[in-house]
């Protein structure tokens, strides 16, 4: 088997999980406890909290501990919404986000909110004059993500910003899940931001939003002390901490790790322009890890499923898309349903290995050959 879905899903680092193990086995108090145990894990909760503090350049009491990314989305653009609707019901957001993000408009939509999406260039960023137009006294929030999962599009979220500021009431939400470890980033101008640990070779099942000191935001959980109001909850300290080791090594490697991905970006985008009916969809200037294409006449899933056979594994749209859906971040860039159904993503790793890329591509010629239509 070789995996080409990094995107989705990393593999565990085994300090990670050496120091999921150690924290598991070292504090078995319930933080929010008052005995010498609870104590205890409190004081290394408190610790980690601080460590990833420094290690994100924000203040301790900016972090929100969550279940993951979508949990994250959720508890700030609903939070945001809710905290604000007597400011104004209107929301923008772009066709590049996360099924988090979208159910999540989907939602304020049916309670009454405005929901406007920018539109989106060839390159996969958004189109900035149009957010101008798009921009009113009584826009609440902007959600963007910082790498689109599907393109690898890097937004300007700098100039994003600075239209921002002419809006005093409106916030600035960054979905960063796919922008850790990856690109650089800034927590700086934004007023929440998420991510999840298990897209740097982190552990699943928990997530971290950032949230502004002086932002007040409706909670999604109520009751259950935690280490803040606005997640309720018993804290995970060995999620805690595993998520803090991860970021820790992501952020130290992340100029070692992506100078292997591009080589191999640049090997496959060589090698898939041989092909008349490739269309490389992912932009020259977005983040190497991803790269999706579209191979005329040949639906995604179905290139996919026959990938899948000999051994390849890839994903159409991302892992919490509906099958049979088309990508709407590829439709977004170029506005062709025949080209955004037959897309699909080859996400890679520093752990990918040269000899993985070439039995890729002789596979990937073996299936289209068999595929496509003389």
């Amino acid at each position: 088997m070789i995996y080409l879905d990094y995107t989705a899903n990393t593999p565990v680092a085994t300090a990670v999980l050496e120091r999921f193990l150690q924290v598991e086995r070292d504090f078995i108090g319930n933080p929010n406890s008052s005995h010498q145990c609870g104590r205890a894990s409190m004081e290394e909760m408190a610790q980690v909290t601080e460590g990833i503090a420094r290690l994100l350049d924000v203040h301790a009491s900016e972090i929100i501990y969550t279940s993951g990314a979508s949990e994250a989305n959720n508890l700030a653009i609903k939070g945001i919404a809710h905290a604000t609707q007597e400011i104004g019901r209107h929301i923008i957001s772009t066709p590049l986000e996360h099924s988090s993000v979208g159910g999540c408009l989907s939602v304020l939509k049916d309670e009454g909110f405005e929901v406007d999406l920018v539109s989106v260039k060839e390159d996969g960023t958004i189109d900035l004059d149009h957010l101008k137009t798009l921009m009113r006294r009584d826009t609440i929030l902007v959600a963007i993500c910082a790498v689109d999962s599907e393109l690898g599009s890097i937004q300007p979220l700098s100039k994003i910003k600075e239209i921002l500021n002419d809006y005093p009431n409106c916030h600035l939400h960054v979905d960063a899940t796919q922008a850790i470890g990856k690109t650089q980033i800034s927590f700086e101008g934004m007023d929440t931001m998420c991510f999840t640990p298990h897209k740097f070779y982190g552990l699943n099942g928990c997530g971290i939003l950032l949230k502004r000191k002086n932002l007040d935001i409706e909670p999604l959980i109520h009751g259950g002390a935690s280490t803040t109001r606005y997640r309720s909850g018993t804290p995970t300290l060995a999620l805690a901490a595993s998520t803090e080791a991860a970021l820790s090594i992501a952020l130290k490697e992340q100029k070692a790790r992506n100078e292997v991905v591009e080589v191999f970006n640049g090997i496959l985008r060589e090698k898939l322009a041989t092909y008349s009916n490739v269309c490389i969809n992912s932009p020259e200037k977005g983040v190497p890890h991803i790269l999706n294409l579209s191979v005329g006449g040949v639906k995604g899933t179905v290139f996919q499923r026959a990938l899948d056979e000999q051994g390849i594994c890839v994903l159409v749209r991302s892992a919490c898309s509906t099958d049979g859906e088309l990508s709407g971040a590829v439709f977004a860039i170029c506005q062709d349903r025949r080209r955004a159904l037959s897309s699909w993503r080859i996400s890679l790793s520093h752990l990918t290995t040269g000899k993985e890329i070439q039995r890729f591509v002789e596979v990937f010629d073996l299936c289209y050959r068999g595929l496509v239509r003389k």
